[in-house]
């Protein structure tokens, strides 16, 4: 199954490996939040010596320490790396003259172990809550970037992550980083390390939070797009539960701002096999994952990967579906759906939405809803509110649309009965979805409305038409009018 990688760095500092499932977990709140809305989330390497010595110190005089030589430095450079743990400490450094480009002229000196303090304390200021700090880290950006093609991991692992944190909320950074060639060295670094479970991880974390904000779809994705970044992308999303899950998920959700800024030129993407992948990492989870055997943290890949596949589809020539979609998607939708509907219904939601988007175009995949046996199941389903209820309807009425024999199974399966129960809810896009569902099963079959009849379904109709919703009423009585009362007894 899969499971969370740890990586071990070969280093004599402090392992920030050992905290990262700690790291993982208390940010679990923030990533859940990127499924409905674009949400930044900055990253801190945190070593074990560090979590509990975190006591606030005058960073005056600790600047005033280190712009004196002497063999104090590494320590007045300790010192101020636990000082710049606190916010209102950050503000109050970048405001010293010179502060920044004190800590740049050590990251670029001969001492090694200064070099690995300074970007310590820039790593630590990128994590700030205040804005103008971003900015003010701007003059150390270029030999960050200089440091991804060096030799340490760890040492490049820094680097990403506080090049990450720099770069929400800031168009200005953002633009400054992009006029300095993060693209192309992120591109570089993610070729180069493409086994390096834990660069992997941060180039995609940086990358993620590179491409979210207004300017974007503008400004920065073109430039990835034009890199070779979709394509290493797409190499990480395999369905090889050794390469481990975090570095996955990090990758999935960079390829999903990427898709989501990019709607127009998803052509690159699917010519990358994107949707391919994609799909079938899917299809690999969906057939593993089960109510009492669900991986922790697993539902932070399945969120990027339905916002993918769903959005991808909607690019993809339909010709193309049955080569770039695994056959076994629909069975794997329905086993996520089902899997997280009582505990996170917003997921379930989410899978329904992905089959929708499958199943409005394609034949072949409503067809395989009925042959694989998962209608009744879906109609099971209908009770259910947030949501889930109508993009549920929503795949049903896709398949009643395609005609073909369909109404007639689908009539075979319960969905009349199914009908009969939805058409009495308060909800109102529940019941027009319904009586759209009925239209299509009933038009030009006359048996199926005389069993929609037979089971007491035009009292129900009956009633719609007097209900407060113009449009409501307007279907019940065409209904009526056009298709049931003749079968009337």
């Amino acid at each position: 199954m899969w499971r969370l990688n740890k990586v071990g760095h070969k280093s004599s500092h402090p392992d920030p490996e050992q905290l990262r499932l700690k790291r993982r977990e208390q940010e679990k709140a923030l990533r859940q939040a990127r499924r409905d809305r674009q949400l930044f989330s900055k990253r801190l390497l945190l070593s074990e010596d560090e979590e509990h010595n975190t006591e606030a110190q005058d960073v005056v005089s600790l600047f005033q320490r280190l712009q004196k030589c002497g063999p104090e430095k590494e320590s007045s450079l300790k010192a101020l790396r636990r000082a710049l743990r606190h916010p209102p400490a950050q503000a109050t450094f970048v405001k010293l003259e010179n502060s920044v480009h004190l800590l740049v002229g050590l990251l670029t000196g001969s001492n090694a172990e200064c070099r690995f303090l300074a970007v310590r304390c820039l790593h630590e200021l990128s994590h700030s809550p205040h804005s103008s700090v971003s900015s003010a880290c701007l003059p150390a950006s270029p030999y960050l970037l200089t440091y991804l093609s060096g030799q340490s991991t760890q040492f490049k692992e820094l680097c990403l992550y506080t090049l990450g944190n720099l770069c929400p909320e800031n168009d200005a950074v953002k633009e400054k980083l992009l006029s300095q060639g993060i693209i192309p060295a992120l591109a570089n670094c993610l070729e180069t390390q493409i086994h390096n479970l834990a660069l992997v991880e941060a180039v995609g974390f940086t990358l993620s939070q590179l491409l979210q904000g207004t300017k974007t779809a503008e400004k920065i994705a073109p430039i990835v797009l034009a890199s070779s970044l979709p394509l290493h992308l797409c190499s990480v999303l395999s369905p090889d539960p050794q390469f481990g899950l975090a570095p996955v998920i990090e990758c999935a959700w960079a390829l999903h701002y990427l898709i989501g800024s990019a709607p127009g030129d998803c052509g690159v993407l699917l010519s990358r096999s994107a949707l391919s992948k994609c799909s079938s990492l899917l299809v690999s989870i969906g057939g593993t994952v089960s109510e009492e055997k669900r991986d922790e943290g697993l539902e932070l890949l399945v969120w990027p990967l339905l916002r993918c596949v769903g959005n991808l589809l909607s690019s993809c020539p339909v010709e193309n579906f049955s080569a770039e979609v695994d056959v076994r998607l629909p069975a794997a939708l329905c086993a996520l759906l089902n899997v997280y509907l009582k505990t996170q219904p917003a997921l379930a939601r989410e899978a329904a939405w992905t089959l929708n988007n499958l199943t409005a175009h394609s034949v072949d995949f409503c067809s395989a809803l009925l042959t694989l046996n998962l209608v009744p199941g879906l109609i099971q389903l209908l009770p259910f509110a947030q949501g889930i209820n109508t993009m549920v309807l929503r795949v049903l009425a896709n398949v009643t649309h395609k005609k073909g024999g369909f109404s007639d199974h689908l009539v075979h399966q319960g969905l009349l009965s199914a009908l009969c129960a939805t058409l009495k809810m308060a909800d109102t896009e529940m019941v027009v979805l319904s009586l759209e569902v009925l239209f299509m099963l009933i038009d030009g079959n006359s048996q199926v409305a005389e069993g929609f009849v037979k089971q007491g379904g035009l009292s129900i109709i009956e009633a719609l038409q007097y209900n407060s919703e113009g449009e409501l009423r307007r279907r019940a009585l065409y209904l009526l009018e056009h298709k049931l009362l003749c079968h009337a007894h």
